[in-house]
């Protein structure tokens, strides 16, 4: 016993592929926007305490004196906590001489010296087990000395994580409610797409009727239309088919019923001159009954080539030559004289092959049964005619014969065929874009099919 496969995995919603195709890029943009915005704002942020943390060393060094002994600082503890007071920092400071040594401040407070040419210079130090932000300040000869200013960056943070908080959440919370718009958004806009999708659930094989447009949006709108193109081009198709089987079964009926009685009518005799009689009988029968397959394989082969066919350079000339050729015979056997005339010179259109052929042996065919002795087939231009010295058809009923299971006075009197031929070189017509005409052949009479091709 074989394994049943595995199934696929469903495939998502389009509302799930929507949404996502959607909200994935707006939330990268989003939060790439505010991590840019809160970047710049540290930033920004970062400079302003640093800026703050400078003014103290500007205040310090203001206040730093020479004296009798050198350089001093005569602020007392008291003036000096004032002055850097911090409610949210520890703040520490200290002077040092040119030598590194301490005039006053704190002991052990030291940072990176600045640069050659700067006069100051910030920089992250660790002092009594703390991480600070530091900044010393370089006092050019000839009170040559260093001030150093470091606080604490709890402030900082809370800030930056304030910042952080506030960008983030708001941003969160607008994408949710966007994402519950979109999903709702998009559900009732894909919803006629389900309606139309339950409505061909509910509907059987034979069910080929257009469905309702809906006009929600200009795709829906053309995949409902494209829809119904679809429909309608197997109704068509469909309908030809049930055509088809109906006009074999109908039209087979009779000619098949005259062939078992003929067998059956020889088979009761014993006299090998009536067998051979009803031998030539079935052969005849035989004969109508092929060519009226034939003439039905056509004329559906017409109905289903109405899309797609292929154009190419054809030589009526050519055609003509070769059509000639496959009837001559027949028309020997019938004492006709079939020729054409026009063909000297080739003449070149741009048409389908097989389309045209059927026209000459669908016209050709029809002048054999019903026309006189002559039959010519002439190329006058791009106009391809073939006509006889028959009776001839009356305006009248011209445009009759042109439809199918028609037959004129003529065909009715000689019980031959099945009223199929002119109907098929209409068809044929139609779909070469070439221009169907009846006159008569001349003033006695007869008739002149003329299929007149139009410029390529």
């Amino acid at each position: 016993m074989s394994a049943t496969p595995p199934r696929s995995p469903a495939a998502p919603s389009l509302t799930t592929r929507v949404l996502r195709g959607v909200l994935l890029p707006l939330a990268l943009t989003w939060f790439l926007g505010t991590a840019v915005a809160l970047y710049l704002a540290s930033y920004f942020t970062r400079q302003a305490f640093d800026r703050a943390l400078l003014d103290d060393a500007y205040a310090i060094s203001a206040n730093v004196r020479r004296g009798e002994r050198g350089i001093e600082l005569p602020l007392s503890p008291r003036e000096v906590t004032n002055m850097l007071f911090d409610q949210d920092e520890q703040v520490y400071f200290a002077v040092l001489r040119p030598d590194g040594s301490l005039l006053a401040g704190n002991p052990g407070l030291t940072a990176s010296p600045p640069e050659e040419g700067a006069r100051h210079r910030f920089s992250h130090v660790i002092f009594e087990g703390q991480t600070l932000r530091a900044v010393v300040m370089n006092h050019d000869e000839p009170d040559a000395y260093s001030v150093v200013v470091a606080q604490t960056t709890t402030a900082r943070g809370v800030l930056i994580e304030r910042l952080l908080i506030y960008s983030i959440a708001p941003q969160i919370v607008l994408l949710g409610l966007l994402a519950t718009w979109l999903w709702r958004r998009i559900r009732r806009e894909l919803r006629p797409l389900g309606e139309l999708r339950q409505t061909l659930e509910k509907r059987n094989a034979n069910d080929l009727t257009p469905v309702p447009v809906a006009r929600s949006s200009r795709e829906l709108e053309q995949l409902c239309d494209t829809l119904n193109a679809l429909l309608e081009r197997l109704a068509q198709s469909a309908s030809a088919q049930r055509e088809f089987a109906g006009n074999v079964a109908h039209e087979l009926r009779t000619p098949l019923a005259g062939i078992r009685a003929l067998a059956d009518y020889g088979l009761a005799q014993t006299t090998p001159s009536v067998w051979r009689e009803q031998l030539k009988q079935i052969a005849t029968s035989q004969a109508r009954a092929s060519h009226l397959v034939d003439q039905l394989l056509a004329l559906a082969l017409a109905n289903e080539r109405r899309t797609g066919l292929q154009q190419q350079a054809v030589r009526l000339d050519e055609l003509i030559r070769q059509a000639v050729l496959r009837h001559l015979a027949r028309a020997d056997a019938k004492g006709v004289d079939l020729g054409a005339k026009g063909i000297d010179e080739p003449v070149t259109v741009q048409a389908t092959m097989a389309l045209v052929e059927g026209t000459l042996d669908n016209l050709i065919d029809n002048a054999l049964r019903y026309g006189g002795h002559t039959i010519t087939i002439e190329l006058d231009g791009r106009t391809l005619s073939v006509i006889d010295d028959g009776p001839g058809i009356p305006d009248a009923a011209q445009r009759d014969l042109m439809e199918r299971w028609t037959q004129g006075p003529e065909g009715q009197k000689l019980g031959e065929g099945a009223g199929l031929g002119l109907a098929i070189v209409a068809r044929y017509a139609k779909l070469l874009g070439a221009e169907l005409s009846f006159a008569k052949a001349s003033e006695e009479g007869g008739l002149r099919v003329s299929l007149a091709f139009g410029p390529d």
